[in-house]
Order: C-alpha cells, then structure tokens, then sequence
C-alpha cells in the first residue's frame, strides 16, 4: 500500500486509549506494545505478502525472518507466531508445503512457536505471519527518542527491492539473487541480542535511544519515521552505505517497483540530496526492503563500542549519519 495513503488514513484516527497500551499506531513504529504487568508486556505485530523469488521454501524462510524482524526492531523476544496464507485453489499442495516448511524452518531458528493460522484461497500466493514477543515494559526500544548529536548505525545493505524486481523480469545475475536470498533469510536476531547486551554493559542510562528495521517504505521512508516524532533531523552520508552486489546495475537498469515510486513521491519533499549523489543511489535509497537492517540512533560516544559489539556478533555495521537539530529539509543526504 502506498505510504502516502497510508498516512493519510491513520492521522484521522483516534489515537489509542487502552491503559495497557504502551506504543500503538501513532508513532508508526515497527510493532504495538502491550502491557500485561509491571515487569512483562507482549510485542506484537504482523506482515505478509507475496513472493519475491522463485523457490517455494526459500519465499516462506524470507517471509517469516521479515515477520519477526519487527518483534527484535522492538528489542522483543519472539514466543509464538499464527500464519496467514492466500493460495490459489489450483495450486499444488507440495508449493504450500514448502512455502511452510521454509517458514517453520526460521521459526525454529527464532525459538518461536508457530500455533496455527488462518488459510484463504487467493489466485496470487500470499504467506506471512502475525507474532507475539516479550518484552520487558521500561526496555522497549522505538523509532523515537533519537538526539541530537547521535550517531546513526545501520545492520544490513541495500538492495533487495531492486534485485527482486530485476528477478520477476528474468533480468538478475544469479549471483545478486544469491546475495539478496541470503540477506533477506539472515535473522535481525543477532543485531538485536548484541545491542541489548552492549546496553547491560553501559549501567543505568542507555545509549541506544531510537531503532527502527528498514523494510517496505525504504531507508529513507524509515528514517521519516525516526526523525519527525524526534523532532530532530538527519544527515546520512551516502558514501557510508553498502550496497548488495548487482543492487547498484538493477537501479541503473530501471528495474523500479511501484513501491519505490510510492516511496519517493511520499519522501522525496523532506529529504535533500547533494549534487554528488548519483541517480541510482537516490533509487537505493527509497528502495523497499524485505527483511532489512536495524537503524540505530546511538549516543556517539558510545558508537564505537556499539560497532565493536554487533561486530562481536558478526554483524558488521555501518555508520552512515548522525542526528542533528531539527531543520529543512528533514533529511539530508550528503
């Protein structure tokens, strides 16, 4: 769905107003939070859609690692998981088993249990799950509370969305696709379990004050979201990004979704770019991902040992901003 129309229907809600709520839709963060008592609450959230490559296994193993993706944005833990799936009537039964084997298979790797789901018939495949995580209340992490002078780290690169697309056209290298598979089924888990353990090490006051994963609205359409319910701005240095192999020759070559362009026509207004940065790497950057990185607004005296954690982990993270004083535009690629 089209962000901008998205938006626009959710500012006419009424704002959530269940005492046991402790982040609803209003901010757009990755998952809701709910409160059962003073020292648990539930991380919920849900994402599903349609395939994005060919193997049956492959397209139910990226499905699930972008469901639970938002639980570990949260700093949650996963514990159970429902499937949702639309599949054609004329369908083969073995497709659907594989589309949930490969699904099952990143749950076990999650530890979390998959309890059932719902099925309907739908002539275009769709799998997804709706999941619940846990959660201590006074540790939720959020795409607000970012600050000035932080530091901005980023898990993962770029590139999927663009990849995808060039694949549907039987137009990508098998080694992009490769690449783009293993990005997109490779778990934010990790990340996750690393910052939190880098926050214990820090004593009372965190340094890490704002995370978001970078998934169907873009980079940019995620750091939006981060930035104006902090009200600070953000710089990103477009040179400090990483690119998947063959993502930059998918975005010379055209290969642009339709949720790119609802990406761009919706940021485009509050982001700026400087003269240097190409076309293709401006594409990249309102590109949806599937199963993206962790953005990371961190306390930048405490960056690189952020880095040196998530490295510990294997992680190998960028930095590619920093937080600054609210100002126009909202955004600034640099």
């Amino acid at each position: 769905m089209s962000p901008r129309m998205l938006d626009s229907v959710l500012r006419r809600l009424p704002p959530t107003s269940h005492p046991a709520v402790i982040v609803g839709y209003e901010t757009s963060d990755d998952a809701g939070v709910y409160r059962l008592s003073d020292d648990l609450a539930l991380v919920q959230t849900v994402d599903f859609f349609t395939p994005i490559v060919d193997d049956p296994f492959t397209f139910g193993q990226i499905a699930a690692a972008n469901a639970l993706s938002d639980v570990y944005a949260m700093g949650g833990r996963p514990i159970s998981a429902l499937s949702m799936v639309g599949f054609p009537a004329a369908g083969s039964p073995d497709v659907l088993e594989q589309i949930f084997r490969g699904g099952l298979s990143k749950m076990a790797e999650a530890e979390c249990a998959v309890l059932g789901g719902h099925s309907i018939r739908d002539e275009e495949i769709k799998f997804g799950y709706a999941v619940t995580g846990l959660i201590h209340p006074s540790r939720v992490w959020r795409n607000v509370g970012a600050r000035e002078s932080d530091v901005l780290l980023f898990t993962k690169r770029l590139g999927t969305g663009v990849i995808a697309t060039a694949l549907k056209q039987e137009s990508a290298p098998e080694f992009a696709v490769a690449a783009a598979i293993e990005s997109m089924t490779r778990l934010n888990r990790a990340p996750a379990a690393a910052l939190r353990d880098f926050e214990k090490s820090q004593g009372r006051e965190t340094p890490v004050h704002a995370v978001t994963d970078v998934t169907g609205f873009g980079l940019l359409g995620h750091a939006r979201e981060m930035a104006m319910p902090s009200g600070v701005s953000l710089e990103i240095d477009h040179t400090q990004l990483e690119f998947l192999p063959g993502a930059l020759d998918a975005a010379r070559g055209g290969f642009v979704s339709g949720g790119l362009r609802n990406n761009r026509e919706f940021v485009e207004d509050c982001v700026g770019f400087a003269d240097g940065v190409s076309e293709e790497i401006r594409l990249l950057m309102f590109d949806p991902q599937t199963s993206g990185g962790l953005l990371v607004a961190v306390d930048a005296p405490a960056a690189a040992a952020a880095q040196l954690a998530l490295a510990g982990a294997g992680i190998s993270a960028q930095i590619i901003g920093k937080v600054v004083e609210k100002r126009r535009p909202l955004i600034q690629v640099v």
